[in-house]
């Protein structure tokens, strides 16, 4: 079973853009993804996907493997299923390229799920909510699970709402890492399915699979990580780096 990991890199992004090769203590955010993701045990291939010549050139200088990809992709999935169309894969790992901390257990822990467990189609991370402030935070996505462990929805709201005023830590919330995992055949049926409604109320496009009635199953970490939004995300994130060096 060939399993193979993609970093969709949009240079145009909409709230900070050119992020994808912002400097995080002398690297570009991209290269701090690629270093992590090439640890993973599992990926037995590894390319960055941008829809910017200049995005291809950084990334070559440091050693990685690139495709270049339409710029007109509504979401990461599809610059994925691009990239990976014409590959002989069983299963690709989408590595989001705002994701300069990303833990390579993460990757691989992802890619089990769907490599020892057939009937599944598709598998994300989510992680318990740490921080009280990112409980309203829309771009802090939250999520509830079944008792199998499959997502059963996702927002950019609290959920499930404390009614009782029960307090956040006693509910137990959780985070949505925006990192997945899909069978090659399942991601180009999911690219294929109209936007639906929710999806287009939340502007999360992994409603569309819910809404289709397909099951996402979540694979729970504790490790923690910093999504790069906005500038103030890149401050977090080389502070960390450099309080761990």
């Amino acid at each position: 079973m060939k399993i193979v990991g993609v970093i969709p890199a949009r240079y145009a992004s909409t709230r900070l853009k050119g992020k994808v090769l912002a400097d995080i203590n002398g690297k570009p955010m991209i290269q701090h993804v690629w270093e992590r993701a090439k640890k993973s045990r599992l990926l037995d291939d590894l390319l960055i996907a941008s829809d910017s010549e200049l995005v291809l050139e950084k990334v070559k200088a440091f050693g990685a493997k690139a495709v270049l990809t339409a710029a007109h992709h509504p979401s990461g999935s599809d610059r994925v299923a691009e990239a990976v169309q014409s590959l002989d894969v069983d299963i690709v790992v989408n590595i989001q390229g705002d994701e300069p901390l990303i833990a390579p257990k993460v990757i691989d822990d992802l890619a089990k799920a769907l490599r020892d467990d057939e009937r599944c189609v598709m598998a994300t991370t989510i992680k318990p909510l740490s921080r009280e402030e990112d409980l309203n935070d829309p771009s802090v996505v939250k999520v509830v699970v079944d008792q199998n462990q499959n997502a059963l929805y996702f927002s950019r709201s609290p959920i499930p709402h404390d009614r009782d005023r029960m307090g956040w830590k006693s509910v137990g919330y959780h985070q949505h890492l925006g990192i997945y995992a899909y069978r090659k055949d399942f991601l180009l049926t999911f690219i294929k399915l109209p936007k639906s409604r929710l999806e287009k109320i939340e502007q999360l496009e992994q409603l569309r699979v819910l809404e289709a009635g397909y099951k996402i199953k979540t694979v729970l970490t504790d490790i923690q990580t910093i999504s790069v939004d906005i500038e103030a995300d890149l401050i977090r994130v080389r502070e960390f780096l450099r309080n761990k060096a």
